[in-house]
């Protein structure tokens, strides 16, 4: 007895921790800092944490209550219907839900490229297909309708990504309703908002409620999770907002009990700490400034909690930086071979990073000659 045949399917590549790059070097873990997952520097909510401690005497009964108290207070928080939310474990599981009710074997999706991976391998696992509109580097992955309407051919479901990883590029609301409008009536749009916390951007939930001068639309919604902005990327904890007309498929399509317990209580507890949002908002917004400022490469501008370095040789860059303390992503699996990703860290975490970059760069004789000047570099190939 064997698997179905996998052979088209990627395997997701997570940044590497630092207890995994420490015994690999037989170091010692204090010497080194993380900015490889775009984790949350300040770590999960206190109120959480709290919450967290508080629940687990408690983790033998099924979270009936929690998840309906979180399904309300994420309701509440968008000001859409209970049954709009779909809570999930993680932001990767509310995209299996979505594929769940929408694809049959043989849709298409239209993915980004560079992506997220887990999007083709979403669809992949509900025997749907993968194509992909590319996101030009000749263009500082520029996002906008025609980008994605000049490849696609009827997908059942198109991923936008705003901001987008690893870039940290936008898409106006604009663009995503002319999308909505010039697409067949059975392709949903997606927009996965995942770092939607970090950009001075309105939710494209503005879309699905028909907000600030929009109709209603019944052909988009909208991903968030609790992992970036409220620190919880440990416990999995993540959500779609649908149309109403979607409501109904959401206990068909998700597991029994979506989130956990300790998932939902902590979830309950971030979503009530706003201190804890803006502190971090605005360290991301500080160390993206003091990134683009410094480093002695070309930095994409990004509304995300993670810049874009260009730093030719992104795999020597990385492992150096990596002997010297500093884990950053290697952008070779996103197709980016010349690119790093550093995640926003803390100031003393930040300015850190941009050294080790800086003297990694000078001591390599790469990157210095680019600093402060716009990307005008061969078009990236798909991944």
């Amino acid at each position: 007895m064997q698997p179905r045949d996998l052979s088209d399917h990627v395997a997701y590549e997570a940044g590497r921790g630092i207890e995994e790059v420490a015994r690999e070097l037989g170091r010692d873990p204090s010497e080194f800092v993380k900015l490889a997952s775009n984790e949350n520097p300040h770590g999960p909510s206190p109120a959480a944490a709290v919450a967290i401690r508080e629940t687990a005497s408690s983790v033998s009964s099924y979270p009936k209550a929690a998840h309906a108290d979180l399904t309300a207070a994420v309701a509440d928080r968008w000001d859409v219907a209970d049954a709009q939310v779909w809570l999930a474990n993680g932001g990767d599981g509310a995209i299996d839900y979505l594929h769940r009710a929408t694809l049959e074997s043989g849709d298409d999706v239209l993915v980004p490229a560079p992506g997220f991976a887990y999007y083709g391998m979403s669809s992949r696992f509900h025997h749907g297909d993968v194509r992909e509109y590319e996101l030009s580097r000749a263009r500082n992955f520029d996002q906008d309708a025609d980008t994605v309407l000049e490849a696609y051919e009827d997908e059942r479901v198109v991923w936008l990504t705003s901001p987008h990883n690893p870039t940290g590029s936008t898409i106006a609301l604009e663009q995503i309703d002319r999308l909505a409008d010039e697409t067949d009536e059975e392709t949903l749009i997606v927009v996965d908002e995942a770092y939607g916390e970090f950009a001075d951007r309105d939710s494209a939930v503005t879309l699905i409620e028909g907000r600030d001068g929009y109709d209603a639309r019944t052909d988009v919604a909208v991903l968030r999770t609790f992992s970036k902005a409220y620190g919880l990327a440990g416990v999995r904890l993540g959500y779609a907002v649908v149309p109403q007309a979607w409501a109904d498929a959401y206990a068909r399509v998700n597991t029994p009990f979506a989130a956990s317990e300790l998932a939902c209580r902590a979830g309950l507890g971030a979503i009530e700490d706003e201190e804890h949002v803006v502190r971090t908002v605005e360290t991301a917004r500080e160390s993206r400034e003091y990134m683009r400022e410094n480093i002695d490469a070309h930095v994409w501008e990004s509304e995300g909690n993670f810049v874009l370095v260009d730093v030719d040789d992104a795999s020597t860059v990385a492992e150096t930086m990596q002997e010297r303390g500093v884990i950053v992503r290697d952008c070779s699996s996103f197709g980016l071979p010349g690119c790093i990703r550093i995640t926003c860290g803390t100031e003393t975490e930040t300015e850190r990073a941009v050294e080790t970059l800086n003297d990694a760069l000078t001591d390599l004789g790469l990157g210095a000659d680019s600093a402060d000047e716009p990307d005008t570099g061969p078009e990236v190939a798909d991944p």
